[in-house]
């Protein structure tokens, strides 16, 4: 904390108001280094040269118009990508300094530590109180003490204790579209990833519900490293540290987001950014 010794006024800027200025630099671990990435959906090259470091603690946000490779790219670091037969990959994704195409690396662990919450809002057809117990009691934990404690932990987490705290043991599908996706939010919380993949999250949502995802984003993002695909260009504005920008399974630019949208350095950024494609 800043300390001074004279009595003075300070005045609070706003981030537009920040655009442009220099902040010290933090050496942030990398989460995912990916290098030289390609993918292939049977003949189809759907991800080129993929180049990416993307650290901790951050929201990074990918965008793109459809068709770019967003989606598949998030799938590939948790290697769902690998549920579809005919794909091929090659190249590195480094998680943590190691290889996740390598054959020693087992995807159960991946998984566990790498979450994802997708674009609909999937709840099992469970309690609320199962469906966050799930992936604790997968892993071993039975002890009816420790999994009340994970699953207030968890749902505090996601910002919806309070809307659901005297109804745990009701079915989740009882829940509006919002609070169920944040009950997948809180879902994947309860395994203690390291990084929480979203893939468009907040696409199928009300303005309100789109507001309260936002903003527990930017609260889990003390503990989490989030990666989020999103078309919504002001959410990745709003929500940010970094944007990746894809065309055509290609990485075009990626960059500080306030950079992305104010002087973005290529071309094609600015004409996405600005509607006149996409």
């Amino acid at each position: 904390m800043n300390k001074t010794n004279k009595t003075e006024t300070i005045k609070i800027k706003t981030p537009s108001e920040l655009i442009g200025q220099s902040t010290p630099a933090v050496d942030k671990r990398s989460v995912f280094n990916t290098k030289n990435f390609n993918l292939w959906y049977g003949d189809h090259h759907a991800l080129k040269d993929i180049n990416l470091d993307i650290k901790e603690n951050e929201v990074t946000a990918i965008i793109g118009p459809s068709g770019c490779g967003k989606s598949t790219y998030i799938k590939a670091l948790n290697r769902m990508v690998e549920l579809v037969p005919i794909v091929k990959t090659n190249g590195e994704i480094n998680y943590r300094g190691r290889n996740i195409l390598g054959a020693s690396y087992e995807v159960e662990e991946l998984r566990t530590r790498v979450g994802m919450v997708f674009q609909k809002p999937n709840p099992f057809p469970k309690s609320i109180y199962d469906n966050i117990a799930y992936g604790p009691r997968i892993h071993g934990i039975k002890n009816k003490k420790i999994l009340d404690e994970i699953v207030e932990k968890s749902l505090r987490g996601a910002a919806i204790w309070d809307e659901v705290k005297d109804r745990l043991n009701q079915n989740a599908y009882g829940l509006s579209g919002g609070q169920q996706q944040r009950i997948c939010i809180a879902r994947c919380l309860a395994i203690e990833p390291d990084v929480i993949l979203m893939d468009e999250p907040t696409s199928a949502l009300d303005p309100i519900s789109t507001l309260k995802v936002e903003e527990l984003v930017q609260e889990l993002k003390d503990n989490y490293s989030i990666i989020i695909v999103t078309h919504n260009m002001q959410q990745a504005a709003r929500i940010s540290d970094k944007t990746a920008f894809f065309l055509n399974g290609e990485v075009v630019e990626f960059d500080h987001t306030d950079k992305i949208f104010s002087t973005p350095k290529d071309q094609r950024t600015e004409d996405y950014i600005s509607g006149r494609f996409g």
